[in-house]
């Protein structure tokens, strides 16, 4: 059996950037060139002269990697800058008047956030933590909807050198009581409720629930008045935003860091057992958030940036809260989910504020294609330049949906590849320079040094699949997993020995280079001596015309090792009887047509939907339960619809 893990979709369409994109693209081809030529002659001084040139720093730092304790790598840690001074402060010259945030609720309500306003919210709060007992280095959880109001505390947060950690507002009371208690949080930043899809979500609930299980460390809540609906206040420890900060400054000055102080941690979902924080500094950190604005998105003064992710996780750290307005850029912030009212919320929210440049993910993407061309038609999206696509490989009937429907084939689609513990893109393409295949991320960036090797850690070839891994420290990286340095060690570097940061994905290089991202290591099947990934299985389904959505996973098997079990959703209604055996016939000998034989799932069962948690990722830990027949005893309260389980188990 072959170590390297096998390509088997063959995908041989190219995409040129248009005239239109390179002419106005901030970098073309040469500057690229030598930026990679830079990198790979001086890696450290790469970094150092960007951060020199990028960020505002109170004091300058003369070392840009200390390394003594490596992987435990600090970026710029004699120099000191504050992230919220370079996310705010330093635009109010030049752009006070200037859009910072443009917020549409669940309802429709419209706010605008100039930089200057959002200067004075952020400041009043950050007076109003240090009036509440906040102070450097104490950590503070955020458990709120996609509100302004979740990004002001994280940029007050900054401001007064407390670390924080938001927590997705559509975890329970369990993940959340976990999240406290491993930071040992001091405060809690919640809402009263939040608005999805025309429903009232209760948080101050979670937190009550959370609190009354332990989490001794939270000495005060801070509650914001999103729905309006009655909540218990406990006397002495919950306080109203309102009423904490009434009074207070709207001047504050911010506290200037070492660059290597930690900014925040996230931790990572799905995981079992601890909770694993993982903890990301300052300086480092928000130089490639900005850079990667600048270079993926080609963000500039007159764009209006909407990256639709939660602030909950990473992508709404470095693509909302953090990167554009490090930028100076204009960011929309939307409290809703794309199918309410209707399936066209999405492009509603894109024409009604101008939006340029629009990120997204492709669970996204393949719910609304389910809904047809017909309605994204109503609405007019021709101010959109740039298109991205985030947190999952985007497999290639998407990816075209997406570029013919959305972007009018005019737009570039930037499929990027990162992860919470990069803390922005590491693979993707430049918009105004790289050719285009759908379904790959492409190249590495400048100064990201990602190959992919074999199960000896021995860097491979072209048309060859392996272990995707990094060779060389970036300043946005994880410092470490909260405190566990060895945690830290064993997870990303013990595979190799130490040599590289293993990235737990599979990846193949094709003929040009490109990269393109295979699955979890976890999600590689073993069939018949043949090692496939599972995204490329996913890919051939969806391709088939009546297929909206579909997720393989592993089930063992005595002949095979692994045979390929397929959850699949159809944009018709579910089929019984004949027609479904029919419909399982069909899509058996579609993917052996798309890939070959060896794909052929043995089992498919249909659905209405994937069970997905409401950020839109796939609980593929909880197909594998299924398809092996086995009990769910694992925790299912971030689920969408947990109904979608019984569904599965008893097609």
């Amino acid at each position: 059996m072959s170590n390297n893990i096998e390509s088997i979709l063959t995908e041989t369409r190219v995409f040129e950037p248009s005239a239109a994109i390179k002419q106005q693209a901030g970098i073309n081809a040469d500057k690229l060139a030598a930026m990679y030529a830079k990198a790979e002659q001086d890696h450290v001084g790469f970094w150092a002269d960007l951060a020199k040139e990028k960020l505002s720093w109170h004091k300058p730092f003369t070392q840009a990697l200390d390394d003594s304790k490596a992987p435990l790598y600090r970026w710029f840690s004699d120099g000191e800058l504050n992230v919220s001074y370079n996310c705010i402060d330093r635009h109010l010259d030049t752009k006070s008047d200037k859009l910072a945030i443009i917020f549409e609720g669940d309802k429709g309500d419209v706010h605008h956030y100039t930089y200057q306003e959002l200067h004075d919210e952020v400041c009043r709060f950050a007076n109003t933590l240090k009036t509440q007992g906040i102070k450097q280095g104490d950590r503070v959880i955020i458990y709120m909807p996609m509100i302004p109001q979740a990004v002001i505390a994280m940029q007050a947060c900054a401001r007064v050198g407390a670390i924080h950690s938001v927590v997705f507002g559509g975890f329970s009371a369990e993940a959340l009581k976990d999240r406290v208690e491993n930071a040992a949080a001091k405060m809690i930043i919640t809402t009263d409720g939040g608005l999805r899809g025309g429903k009232a979500i209760p948080l101050k609930g979670a937190v009550d629930q959370a609190l009354a299980k332990g989490c001794d460390s939270v000495k005060k809540v801070i509650v914001y008045q999103r729905t309006k609906q009655d909540v218990p206040m406990q006397a002495g420890r919950d306080i109203w935003w309102h009423e904490a900060e009434a009074g207070m400054s709207n001047y504050h000055d911010p506290v200037m860091l070492p660059a290597d102080h930690p900014l925040f941690l996230l931790y990572t979902s799905g995981s079992t057992g601890t909770p694993k924080g993982v903890q990301h500094g300052s300086g480092g950190y928000l130089l490639n958030a900005m850079l990667t604005n600048e270079w993926m998105f080609d963000l500039n003064d007159q764009d209006v940036f909407w990256c639709t992710a939660d602030v909950g996780w990473i992508t709404g750290h470095s693509y909302v809260a953090y990167g554009p307005l490090a930028m100076g850029a204009t960011i929309v912030m939307f409290e809703g989910v794309p199918t309410y009212p209707d399936a066209g919320r999405f492009w509603q929210v894109c024409q009604d504020h101008g939006v340029t440049v629009f990120y997204t993910a492709p669970t996204a993407i393949r719910a609304l294609m389910k809904f047809g061309k017909d309605i994204p038609a109503q609405y007019d999206l021709s101010k959109l330049r740039i298109l991205g696509t985030v947190g999952e490989p985007i497999n290639p009937e998407a990816w075209m949906w997406y570029h013919e429907v959305i972007g009018r084939g005019e737009c570039p689609i930037i499929d990027t590849w990162w992860q919470t513990e990069t803390g922005a893109h590491m693979i993707a393409p430049f918009p105004g320079v790289t050719p285009l295949k759908p379904g790959s991320c492409t190249r590495p960036l400048p100064g990201i040094d990602a190959i992919v090797v074999d199960e000896e850690g021995n860097e491979i070839g072209n048309n060859s699949g392996g272990y995707l891994v990094v060779r060389k420290p970036w300043p946005s990286m994880l410092q470490t997993v909260w405190g566990d340095d060895q945690r830290y060690i064993d997870t990303y570097y013990a595979k190799f020995n130490n040599k590289y940061y293993v990235v737990g994905d599979s990846a193949h290089k094709d003929a040009d280079g490109y990269i393109w991202i295979l699955g979890r290591i976890d999600d590689v099947l073993n069939v018949s001596g043949h090692r496939l990934g599972t995204m490329e299985i996913e890919s051939a389904l969806v391709a088939h015309p009546k297929v909206a959505e579909a997720a393989v996973v592993g089930k063992p098997h005595d002949v095979k090792g692994e045979s390929v079990f397929a959850f699949v959703v159809l944009n018709t209604d579910l089929p019984a009887g004949a027609e479904r055996d029919a419909m399982v016939n069909e899509l058996r000998n579609w993917v052996a047509q798309e890939i070959g034989p060896i794909a052929k799932p043995d089992d498919i069962r249909f659905g209405t939907n994937l069970p997905k948690t409401r950020s839109g990722k796939i609980m593929r830990r909880l197909l594998r339960t299924i398809a092996k027949g086995e009990e769910i005893t694992q925790d299912t309260s971030t689920l969408e619809d947990p109904s979608i389980l019984k569904q599965l188990q008893q097609a």
